[in-house]
């Protein structure tokens, strides 16, 4: 739509009366997708595992959480127990005027506090009160602000507006003066009310409340706030703390020191300050990587690249869980976005089902992977024939293939789970400490090539008899609770293992008589001829000794544990179809989640239709030399100076530039004037 009109002025443009249809998520999935077969059914795919993934997750955050939250709540009940009876030990906490303090030491990944947070303001206020407030640092600049803030949430989202009582109903700023007389005056008569029918009551407390409930009030960023905004809001605090019952809680990154060097002793010492300690971000990494990607549960997996790319942006950027599990999830996005056969990247009953509707093109999608390729060379040349030519055979040996895969799986992860716990104590760690640094390792190559696995058998073989013993029951243990059929054997056999193990109690006893009797011989008195002579056939012996049956059986067991190390710990890239359930764009993943703005820029300027989208962007050929001490000099139009500076820039050495002006420099005027 335009107008011809010359003047200056407002015109109105009618819209089409005919609505346009709203675009769902799932068009946008197969809209611009080059192979859009299947595109409905790999969206679908891709919703459904991301709704298991998440819900696992969230049940994982609740349960490392629970440990925390029951410790703030018993600590929250104890902190106001003598407000609600009076006694004469509450006396002597309003005389001091301290307040009751939570310091929560949460970790440097900030990006995380507000999840956490979230979830104790939900338990507080589900357990223990119905007021609750948490405060930020960028919303409370001045005490004026914080109390603002804290009458709001307490006034404002606990008490219905088309309340009846006018008591009750939701006061105005206006009317209501922000100061913490006005809240005592509030919670007096919030918590007056004798009448436990009454309508307003039954909406804000339930049974599991306190009878007078404290005000629990949670500065989420400690750090960040003002000295002088804590300090007021404490000291004005600490001298009505007898008639409002008030918990706060500090939400520290760092260290809880960081209250004394914000805080002067004068006021620090109103607070009466109890730790508390979440578990660490690396710890949290742990658990999560053991729920997404060390089980059978998920089909989606990721390629060693991709994982490390994750966990490097984890260790060296943000250190954010929750930045992980995005990563996760745009992996499995980008995986069934881009991958055609992620069809099949379901649970194994229905990727049998999926197998057998594939379209021609599909069947010709498996036959160009290059692991499907591999596996069709080492076949007969009848078999060969048949796979490339037959779509119904290739279905059957799709299916068949899927469900060695699924086998793979089972077998894969508790094996690396013995494995790291066999190696997970030994000095220096050559395997790596974590259990992600060896399920890297086993990705990449296979594992029992390298020289850090060469070095950790041998340690292993040096192995005290207790901790091969705990070793093995932690083994038996994981082994054990595996679904996989082809465990059971191992199982049996580190059963036995560990028997043997256990029977050799007596006979290690006993075999401390040998160097015993050889110790008292040289301390018999002799001369030095006889000593040396002595030491001499000890040596001798030594060498000569046989292994004891301690000795036999732990080279035994090693034997063994490295055995199943070979069958079942082949790196994915070797089994057939990988493809399907792996991703390996770490390309790709490295480009939406590692910013690199001088790069946006280049692109932005070099090529606007990358961004932009217009036919507009796609300008023609353009000069290739420019003017350096006046860029804008002989330009038709502004929106010309994007390539023009580029790809004039393309053909310029060093010598091009005079004395004075470098590269960097024209590129930042250039921005700069068109951004102006």
């Amino acid at each position: 739509m335009s107008t011809c009109s010359v003047s200056k002025g407002c015109f109105v443009f009618k819209p089409d009366s005919k609505k346009a249809k709203a675009s769902s998520a799932a068009d946008y999935f197969s809209k611009g997708n080059t192979d859009s077969e299947d595109s409905e059914l790999r969206f679908d795919t891709c919703q459904l595992l991301w709704k298991q993934i998440k819900c696992e997750t969230e049940q994982l955050q609740e349960d490392l959480n629970k440990k925390l939250f029951d410790n703030l709540i018993t600590f929250l009940r104890q902190s106001h127990s003598d407000f609600q009876k009076k006694k004469t030990k509450w006396a002597c906490r309003m005389k001091s005027s301290e307040i009751p303090t939570a310091a929560v030491v949460l970790g440097v990944n900030v990006m995380d506090h507000d999840l956490t947070f979230k979830s104790l303001s939900e338990v507080l206020h589900d357990d223990v009160t119905p007021f609750v407030v948490s405060l930020r640092s960028k919303e409370c600049p001045g005490i004026k602000q914080l109390l603002q803030k804290l009458m709001i949430q307490l006034m404002g989202c606990h008490v219905d507006v088309d309340s009846s009582e006018e008591e009750y109903s939701k006061p105005s700023s206006n009317r209501i003066r922000c100061s913490v007389a006005s809240l005592i005056d509030w919670y007096r008569n919030i918590t007056k009310e004798t009448d436990t029918e009454s309508p307003c009551r039954k909406r804000m407390f339930s049974s599991r409340h306190l009878e007078s409930p404290p005000v629990v009030v949670i500065f989420k960023d400690l750090e960040s706030f003002t000295t002088k905004v804590l300090q007021d809001f404490i000291f004005i605090s600490s001298h009505c703390i007898q008639e409002f019952p008030l918990v706060l809680i500090f939400g520290i990154a760092t260290s809880p020191m960081i209250i004394h060097k914000l805080l002067p002793h004068t006021v620090s010492s109103s607070l009466c300050i109890e730790l508390f300690q979440s578990l660490s971000c690396k710890e949290h990494l742990t658990k999560v990587i053991d729920k997404l990607l060390l089980t059978s549960q998920f089909p989606f997996k990721l390629s060693e690249k991709v994982l490390q790319v994750l966990i490097n942006i984890f260790l060296y950027h943000d250190f954010s869980v929750q930045n992980f599990i995005k990563g996760f999830q745009l992996s499995l996005l980008e995986h069934c976005y881009s991958h055609p056969l992620s069809v099949l990247c379901c649970e194994l009953q229905e990727a049998r089902k999926r197998t057998e509707t594939l379209s021609h093109s599909q069947c010709e999608n498996i036959r160009r992977l290059p692991s499907f390729r591999r596996f069709v060379e080492n076949q007969v040349s009848n078999k060969q024939t048949v796979l490339l030519t037959d779509d119904e055979c290739l279905k059957e040996t799709t299916q068949e293939l899927l469900q060695d895969l699924h086998t793979y799986h089972e077998n894969y992860f508790p094996i690396l789970c013995c494995l790291h716990a066999f190696t997970s104590s030994l000095p220096k760690y050559p395997l790596g400490k974590q259990i992600r640094e060896l399920y890297c390792t086993c990705l990449e190559k296979k594992v029992w090539e390298t020289e850090e696995y060469e070095s950790a058998i041998q340690l292993v073989r040096m192995m005290a008899k207790d901790e091969l013993v705990v070793i093995l029951e932690k083994c038996v243990e994981i082994i054990t609770s595996s679904p996989s059929e082809h465990l059971k054997i191992p199982s049996e056999k580190l059963k036995q293992y560990l028997d043997q193990f256990r029977n050799l109690e007596a006979e290690a006893n006993g075999g401390q008589e040998e160097p015993i009797s050889s110790l008292q011989e040289l301390q018999k008195k002799t001369d030095l001829y006889h000593l040396q002579k002595t030491l001499l056939e000890m040596k001798e012996s030594r060498k000569l000794k046989k292994l004891t049956k301690f000795e036999m059986l732990r080279f035994e067991v090693v034997d063994f544990v490295d055995g199943l190390v070979r069958n079942y710990l082949a790196p994915a890239e070797m089994q057939t179809l990988h493809e399907v359930m792996y991703f390996s764009a770490a390309n790709t993943l490295r480009e939406h989640l590692n910013a690199a703005p001088r790069v946006a820029l280049h692109t932005a300027l070099n090529n606007p239709y990358f961004y932009l989208k217009h036919q507009l962007g796609k300008s023609p050929a353009l000069p290739t030399t420019v003017n350096l001490h006046d860029p804008f000099k002989g330009l038709s139009t502004k929106n010309d100076l994007p390539h023009l500076i580029f790809h004039s820039r393309s053909k310029f050495t060093v010598k091009d530039f005079p004395p004075g002006v470098q590269e960097d420099s024209v590129i930042s005027y250039v921005y700069s004037r068109t951004l102006s």
